[in-house]
């Protein structure tokens, strides 16, 4: 394979790039964007094969990426798509389009136009089977067996008419702009939570933990992140990520430094406790594939231990997980890429007429499992909001 990069001539919205069958990562209006598939690569062969495709690069920070998802259960195998062209929006505002061998440049697509549909909402797995397994992770912290563990819950959006995931991805965007929005293989989402960033010798991590909702009003918002810093059990929850994100990290690089305190992270229709993580690699640096099967799951999206944790969720959730709680992201030559904890996401079928949604929360000691269940309704609101169009 033969790549050509090239500063773009007109800016291309990412969103417009990807449309509905095309690939996404972005936040900020920064990220990727890809159409085609130049090749499927096994996750562990991806670095070689990108490092053996020759390169004409006239912008000097581009070329071909692959991208995809990570399962949550480690180990699981992974497949990730190099796109035949990609546009790349970079912090400073620039642009770069790289095409593989005789693939057309891409364009812009026409924005999505709207659709009126009916839904149904059902949960996947019974309410009651969820709150039993909320009480036995609860029980299980309770006796010492496990410090955390994240407990989740599915529920599947039917529609009389294809989900136009063009659609659904401006919508994301108008709500979730400063989220990491992405778009894979019908796995569509916007997740806050960075799992880790590489650029050159630098490493950045921004994990979450510890959920209030947001109601729209700004005094009782303001009590809520109060009570939310205050709150033992969500800083308990918090800091079992921030230690395990550090530790794994830590023999990479040659310094590592995080925030003392967990600051307040807002999105459309939540605040979650976060901590920034940022460091230098050592040399030689690691790829960001490394780090990710590192990482991934961390504790906010399975809990600890993790071996523990990953074994009791088997036993009590009543549904395989799949891409949720995973990572999803992409990857250049370099060894550089950005990767986000894959949640805030919908799993759609193949002909779009369902979506699957996955919502969840970290169970410790102090957890009310009415509470819990409460907090996945919030989070569903991401994905529902952005899906239903009646």
């Amino acid at each position: 394979m033969r790549a050509v990069t090239r500063p773009l001539e007109g800016l291309l919205d990412l969103n417009d790039v990807a449309g509905g069958d095309g690939y996404l990562f972005v936040r900020d209006g920064v990220g990727v964007a890809g159409r085609g598939v130049a090749t499927r690569v096994p996750y562990g062969e991806a670095p070689g094969v990108l490092a053996s495709i020759e390169h004409d690069d006239a912008v000097g920070a581009g070329g071909p990426i692959a991208i995809g998802v990570v399962p949550f259960l480690p180990g699981a195998p992974v497949e990730l798509v190099i796109p035949s062209a990609v546009v790349r929006k970079y912090p400073d505002g620039a642009a770069a389009v790289t095409v593989i061998d005789d693939a057309e440049q891409p364009v812009g697509l026409t924005p999505a136009r709207p659709v009126a549909a009916s839904y149904d909402i059902r949960p996947t797995v019974d309410v009651a089977h969820y709150l039993r397994a909320v009480e036995s992770a609860r029980d299980m912290v309770r006796i010492g067996e496990i410090v955390k563990a994240v407990i989740a819950r599915p529920i599947t959006v039917s529609s009389d008419r294809p989900i136009d995931v063009h659609a659904v991805l401006g919508r994301l965007r108008a709500s979730f702009g400063s989220s990491y929005r992405f778009s894979v293989d019908g796995f569509i989402g916007a997740s806050p939570e960075l799992l880790v960033a590489v650029e050159g010798e630098v490493i950045h991590s921004h994990p979450l933990a510890g959920t209030a909702p947001i109601t729209g009003d700004a005094d009782i918002d303001a009590r809520l992140a109060s009570e939310l810093i205050a709150s033992t059990k969500n800083q308990v929850e918090h800091r079992t990520v921030i230690e395990m994100v550090h530790d794994t990290l830590l023999p990479w690089c040659s310094y590592l430094d995080w925030e003392p305190e967990p600051s307040i992270v807002k999105v459309a229709n939540v605040q979650h406790l976060g901590s920034r993580v940022e460091g230098r690699l050592s040399s030689p640096a690691p790829n960001v594939l490394e780090l990710v099967r590192a990482l991934s799951p961390t504790p906010a999206v399975g809990g600890h231990p993790r071996s523990q944790a990953l074994e009791l969720i088997a036993s009590v959730e009543g549904f395989e997980r799949g891409p949720y709680g995973g990572a999803v992201g992409w990857v250049d030559a370099g060894g550089n890429g950005t990767w986000a904890v894959a949640i805030r996401c919908a799993e759609l079928s193949d002909d779009r007429l369902s979506a699957r949604l996955v919502a969840g929360g970290g169970i410790v000691a102090d957890s009310d499992p009415l509470a819990e269940l409460a907090e996945t309704q919030a989070k569903f609101q991401a994905m529902l909001s952005a899906i239903i169009r009646p």
